[in-house]
């Protein structure tokens, strides 16, 4: 009996196959937006409980696959596990976001421990399996971690801030011990994606939300480099990996980290510039993007013109259509069907 093989449009892109029609998922499209979403995580009692509860983590994970019948669904999680793995205090407040133990001498640093408890990451590797065995195969599984660069912004100052001084200026004043939590990042990064995978991921994709911070020469060491390492660690493991990087804010620099980091894909932010993307970045990899998610608040005739920009910058070639960065609480429902509805009418 001959096998029916199910191809994934997702993939197919990553895979170097062009779509007519572009595959659609949203950065953080399981959150605040949806009403099922905040009836879960009313029930659910902190943000980490949510995450490390497989029924709960699986059913915010699928409930945006249910409502929009997205290409690709992305584990429900936060990037901050690795830090709570490596025995770091992780909680997050109301409104405030994560809150961490500040990791900001030298001697701390040193005294960070070098392997991760990996069983604290069980109950992701679990909720995987449950979204896996519910996902139409069609459907793409995501998983994911944060970039060892924007990671340890969070570790060195304990929390979000407004430009990452704190992470900066460590690296600056004491980079051997700022290498040291780098390359713990690195490591554990390495053995959590591959246990995503062996859980039931299709993709992986490496958050560097602070990426943009930095001048070239410190972009190179710290964000470029780790995740370079980080590819060619799951590949010796995992060959056929496909792994989709996302320097936010990288700008011109964006052409130099396709290059050396390996990745399949490249997600950009709704400010890229678009001849720069089509010419340097898009004729090596997939471009996933780009879409203002204010844009997509806004909603109507400015909704529309800049999904067509979108899909007239980036359409001839490979493409994965997303927001430029994660959707807003507020986003009204109705404009991401508004958005699916379009994007899903074009033929390029």
């Amino acid at each position: 009996m001959t096998q029916v093989r199910t191809t994934k449009p997702f993939i197919e892109v990553l895979s170097g196959r062009r779509q007519p029609v572009p595959p659609i998922w949203m950065m953080r499209q399981a959150g605040r937006y949806l009403p099922e979403y905040r009836e879960v995580r009313a029930k659910a009692g902190s943000f980490l409980d949510l995450c490390f509860t497989p029924e709960l983590a699986a059913e915010v994970t699928l409930q945006p696959i249910r409502r929009f019948s997205f290409d690709a669904a992305i584990i429900f999680s936060d990037i901050l596990v690795i830090p709570h793995a490596l025995g770091r205090e992780v909680h997050f407040e109301v409104g405030e976001g994560p809150r961490l133990r500040p990791l900001d001498t030298p001697d701390q640093a040193e005294a960070l421990g070098a392997r991760a408890d990996f069983g604290k990451l069980k109950p992701v590797y679990e909720a995987l399996r449950r979204v896996r065995r519910e996902l139409d195969p069609k459907i793409a599984l995501i998983g994911f971690c944060g970039a060892p660069w924007t990671v340890a912004t969070y570790m060195v100052a304990g929390q979000g801030t407004p430009d990452q001084a704190p992470a900066r200026i460590m690296a600056y004043r004491y980079p051997q011990a700022f290498t040291k939590i780098i390359d713990v990042l690195v490591e554990s990064s390495i053995q959590y994606l591959l246990g995503q995978l062996d859980a039931g991921a299709d993709v992986l994709q490496i958050f560097d939300t602070w990426a943009g911070v930095l001048p070239p020469r410190e972009f190179m060491r710290w964000s470029i480099e780790p995740t370079r390492r980080i590819v060619e660690g799951v590949r010796k493991k995992a060959p056929d990996a496909k792994i989709i990087g996302f320097p936010r804010g990288a700008g011109a620099l964006l052409p130099q980290y396709v290059e050396t980091t390996g990745v399949d894909a490249v997600s950009i932010d709704w400010a890229a510039e678009p001849s720069l993307i089509r010419d340097r970045v898009q004729t090596r990899v997939a471009v996933q993007g780009n879409l203002d998610p204010v844009a997509l608040i806004a909603g109507g005739a400015a909704l529309d013109q800049a999904i067509d920009d979108v899909l007239a910058n980036f359409g001839n070639g490979r493409l994965i259509f997303n927001l430029g960065h994660g959707i807003q609480p507020e986003t009204p429902i109705a404009h991401v069907d508004q958005m699916l509805k379009r994007v899903r009418a074009y033929q390029g």
